[in-house]
């Protein structure tokens, strides 16, 4: 027999658990705006205009946040400040489902109606719910049944478990009855990240760069014509163990709009991102609203082979062949570079149109949050045709002991350029200690305390030899 968990048309309610119970879904909304930051956290605001007995009463706030903090939940009047208080306050997050349902009557009796196959004469019986574990286990007057048997029937509907997410609040009401209020509540399962499309010019010196923000939803419910706000920075907050509802895995999909950059402003050590315009945010929904854009950006292509500091303290000798040398892209985000905006941070994506014309993808790299009139530096990847052979041709101790110690050590870079353009490689050389260069082939200058860089040219289909020795002082 095919089993199936149903409830009946008819069933109803008590009229004991939701008498004096006043519900409020979203078609009371009046307005709702959600701020949301970038850790999975978002605050909403959410007004909605009601209908209050004046004295004590019960509020179902349906369809918060299924993922909502709430003990962040504050409701106040806005029509009749200081006219309502909130007693006591419980969120329902157990949602009504066929399997809960049954869950919940587990020690409880319900009605068991069976369906004759030959005439469709229906049959019903009372069962006691025993367990409901692996399976169910049904005590009727004469017998013991594993399985269901037919079609369930429920005398009503436990007063926790919800239709939908919902705060219940006990209330005080000292003023009018029909009020405009609003719900401020802390929830998870809304974010936002910020996604870049920067396309290079063919002499790769200029790019156009425009940016999204892209917000993900799966808090288990919709923000229906909403005020968007974000929060660009990183906010702190204390962590702590909190239950909450897992949200459904849905299909996702994106919603691209072609709205003007969203305005920016200063917030406390933060950046504050609006959106011009309302939008709705549904559940289980990824949406893409357009952040910046901004067009011939000057930038800097640069090619790096980056060294290591370990074989200044030992004997290595063959230090690799073929070695990569990593291809970077730089910008200054700044006026006069046509930008000069707080850039949240993100993932920026790389195109370059090939000979034909056809835009193609040569690399991507995550941004942190870059202040106005700081460098932008994106790893694309690494050269193809530019490498590297190394080795270590002298290594020796010329004084000290363990504990002061100086040692001298030459090296031999091959720099092979296969393009049919000359090319600059940028050598970085991390050297530890108390380090000198006693000789070079060409000459380096300090990026820091602790690094030699070395600007070479190497010739179109030729290579060029970095030959030095360094002295170093544990």
């Amino acid at each position: 027999m095919n089993v199936r968990f149903a409830i009946p048309v008819c069933l109803i309610m008590p009229l004991s658990v939701f008498a004096a119970e006043t519900a409020t879904s979203l078609q009371d909304q009046k307005n709702v705006a959600v701020t949301i930051y970038n850790d999975n956290l978002a605050l909403v605001k959410d007004q909605r205009n009601l209908h209050l007995d004046p004295g004590s009463s019960t509020l179902a706030f349906k369809d918060v946040s299924a993922q909502i903090r709430p003990e962040t939940a504050l409701l106040r009047s806005l029509s009749q400040p200081g006219k309502l208080a909130v007693i006591e306050q419980n969120f329902d997050f157990d949602l009504l489902t066929p399997q809960k349902l049954l869950d919940k009557f587990v020690g409880k009796t319900v009605t068991i109606v069976k369906t004759n196959p030959a005439t469709g004469a229906e049959s019903s019986e009372l069962a006691h719910v025993l367990a409901n574990n692996a399976g169910t286990v049904l005590k009727f007057s004469d017998r013991i049944e594993t399985g269901v048997p037919g079609r369930i029937v429920y005398p009503e509907v436990p007063a926790n478990l919800r239709e939908r997410p919902t705060l219940v609040m006990s209330l005080t009401n000292s003023g009018a009855a029909n009020q405009d209020v609003e719900l401020s509540y802390l929830t998870g399962g809304l974010g936002w990240h910020a996604d870049y499309v920067a396309e290079l010019n063919a002499a790769e010196n200029k790019l156009d760069l425009s940016g999204w923000v892209t917000l993900t939803n799966t808090s288990g419910t919709t923000y229906r014509n909403a005020k968007l706000q974000l929060v660009a920075g990183d906010v702190n907050r204390v962590v702590a163990a909190m239950p909450m509802l897992a949200a459904p895995m849905a299909a996702r999909k994106a919603e691209m709009a072609a709205d003007n950059a969203m305005r920016e402003e200063s917030l406390l050590e933060y950046h504050l991102y609006s959106l011009d315009r309302s939008t709705t945010i549904e559940e289980s929904q990824t949406k893409q609203v357009s952040l910046l854009s901004a067009s011939e950006v000057p930038a800097r292509k640069e090619l790096v082979l980056q060294g290591s500091s370990y074989y200044y303290q030992a004997s290595y000798g063959d230090l690799g062949q073929k070695l990569k040398v990593g291809t970077f892209l730089e910008f200054d985000n700044k006026e006069v570079a046509h930008l000069g905006l707080p850039l949240p941070k993100g993932v920026m994506r790389v195109y370059k149109k090939d000979a034909n014309g056809n835009v193609q993808f040569v690399g991507e790299d995550s941004i942190d949050h870059t202040p106005k009139n700081e460098k932008v530096r994106l790893k694309l990847g690494d050269s193809f045709d530019v490498t590297a052979d190394k080795k270590q041709t002298d290594f020796k101790k010329i004084a000290g002991d363990s504990r002061n110690l100086t040692i001298e050590s030459a090296y031999d870079i091959q720099l092979k350029n296969a393009k049919n353009e000359v090319v600059t490689v940028t050598v970085l050389e991390p050297v530890p200690g108390d380090w000198k260069i006693v000789s070079e082939s060409q000459p380096h200058t300090k990026g820091a305390s602790n690094t030699a860089v070395w600007k070479i040219i190497v010739p179109a289909e030729g290579k060029v030899s970095l030959v030095y020795r360094t002295r170093v002082k544990f």
